[in-house]
């Protein structure tokens, strides 16, 4: 539901007042609250309360969004599968106020599905129910056509509702924010500067340049520049499927203040600030790289369980999506562009049942592309257009190479050296010509370290423990020869190149013909 949609439902904005900031949208650009706020239809104060309003506790059945016949099978299941008994443990398990709870048993008992067993020890207000005969065959049936039995499902609707009032574009960052989020980064001043806009645009980007310079830390660094808390559900329900949204290896909860309290077994229902069927969480960040496979960006639909669990990219939504090495994955990368067409540009995306229903879901995420290899041999200049934002990644400076090693060596309490730094410069980088990269001062840190511990002497960076740590970042080709050195890109030549090791498939299909010439003749 679109977010002028929904300000007119809160009576906070009339169908002419949207109408009329749409239409300046469209000259001058920019968000629909900025223009809404120029307009004066609005004020800052108003939108900001709105937007970071959390979803609202649903206190009857029809609030919920869900039929009666759903949640009478979700309770069902769930009194089957866990054995729990009063309305405030199915009201826990559930998720659900417990005044629902109750309108959903009264029903089921009325249909002979459910009876009461009983009060729960002294306390004749807190009863026991148990499935009858009847409610377990029930339960059974609906376990055969789905086995969720977790928390109930939010709607489509509100769920689309929800991921527009917490967009990223609604979070605006600026060079302080970047700076704290870059601080443990040495990085040349143009990135955060070029950065900065890119993020706010709420557009996807590509960060390129040759490996270990930070592409990947860069990455991170943007996700841990958002600073709001957004709202993910369980689950939600579509044309009666359920897809699982929430994933706990994924999101980080973000714990409220509220729930400093005191909880016992008698309490009703907890005093929630929220619809408790969702999760409070930091804006995600979901880096994959290359397992990507095109199914992984589709429904993983569990035929056993009968649920759906949902695709990387709306497990991201609200936050950033890092699609780290592309180029390198088992899909090509043509392909992968092509899937990401439309919901780059539409800002949606289309995903299908395995009933054949296809619906619309948000694709409000930051969407980072992250290569070394060379751009231009990826992707077309059409699908190019459409990542507005491209920043290269340079390998560190002199002075923002000794900034690195220095920091390193003080991690681990160690003395860093003139020599040591001359002589990666005029030597090893100067003579063996390979690429300076930013991860090189770890790199060389870390294995003077395992060379100390295995000689049992204690921790130093000596020139002599660095010139055997470099022998790790250079591939010989034999005794005497060059080292193989990277070029910083791949290109089509490099691996149409013949080696002077092998033949080539030319010279190998020659060899085949002219065997085969040699026996033409008739089979006696």
């Amino acid at each position: 539901m679109p977010l002028g949609t929904l300000l007119i439902e809160r009576k906070l904005l009339t169908e002419d007042q949207l109408e009329a900031a749409l239409v300046r949208q469209k000259l001058t650009g920019g968000l629909l609250g900025d223009n809404l706020i120029a307009l004066g239809y609005i004020s800052r104060v108003e939108l900001e309360a709105f937007l970071h309003e959390p979803p609202q506790i649903p206190k009857s059945i029809q609030e919920t969004g869900l039929g009666n016949q759903f949640l009478i099978n979700s309770v069902l299941k769930t009194i089957y599968l866990t054995n729990v008994e009063t309305i405030p443990e199915i009201s826990d398990h559930i998720k659900l106020f417990p005044s629902i709870i109750e309108t959903v048993l009264q029903t089921a008992k009325k249909d002979g599905l459910v009876e009461v067993r009983g009060a729960v020890g002294t306390n004749s207000n807190l009863l026991r129910h148990g499935l009858t005969n009847l409610g377990k065959q029930w339960a059974l049936d609906g376990l055969r056509q789905c086995q969720y039995a977790g928390p109930a499902p939010v709607p489509l609707a509100d769920y689309i509702g929800q991921v527009q009032k917490q967009a990223t574009v609604n979070e605006r960052i600026n060079s302080a924010v970047l700076t704290k989020s870059f601080s443990h980064l040495v990085l040349p001043d143009y990135i955060p500067r070029r950065l900065g806009p890119a993020i706010n645009s709420g557009r996807s980007i590509l960060i390129y340049g040759g490996s270990g310079n930070g592409k990947t830390c860069i990455s991170e660094g943007i996700g841990a520049s958002f600073e709001h808390s957004i709202y993910i559900p369980h689950c939600i329900e579509v044309d009666g499927q359920i897809i699982r949204i929430f994933d706990s290896a994924l999101h980080r909860v973000v714990a409220s203040p509220a729930k400093q309290r005191e909880e016992t077994s008698l309490l009703p229902f907890r005093q929630e600030e929220f619809d408790p069927r969702w999760v409070r969480c930091r804006r995600p960040v979901i880096i994959t790289g290359g397992e990507l496979t095109l199914e992984m960006l589709d429904l993983d639909f569990d035929p056993i369980s009968k649920y759906y669990e949902a695709p990387l990219q709306v497990k991201a939504v609200g936050g950033v999506f890092v699609i780290d090495d592309f180029g390198r994955q088992l899909v090509r990368p043509r392909d992968l562009l092509n899937r990401w067409i439309i919901p780059l540009e539409k800002r949606v995306d289309y995903l299908t049942l395995h009933t054949g229903k296809k619906f619309e879901v948000p694709f409000d995420e930051l969407v980072i592309f992250s290569t070394n290899l060379d751009p231009a041999e990826l992707s077309d200049p059409a699908f190019l257009r459409r990542i507005q934002y491209k920043i290269r990644v340079d390998p560190p400076t002199v002075d923002d190479y000794k900034t690195i090693f220095q920091r390193m060596c003080a991690v681990y309490r160690l003395e860093l050296s003139d020599d040591v730094l001359s002589w990666m410069w005029d030597k090893f980088y100067g003579e063996t010509g390979t690429p300076v990269a930013a991860f090189h001062p770890r790199f060389i840190v870390e294995h003077s370290l395992a060379s100390c511990a295995f000689d049992s002497v204690p921790p130093r960076l000596t020139l002599d423990l660095v010139k055997d740590a470099v022998e790790n970042l250079v591939i010989r080709d034999r005794p005497g020869g060059k080292d193989h050195q990277s070029k910083g890109y791949r290109t089509p030549e490099d691996d149409e190149a013949p080696s002077p090791m092998r033949t080539t498939s030319r010279e190998v299909y020659q060899d085949i013909e002219q065997r085969l010439s040699h026996d033409s003749s008739p089979t006696k």
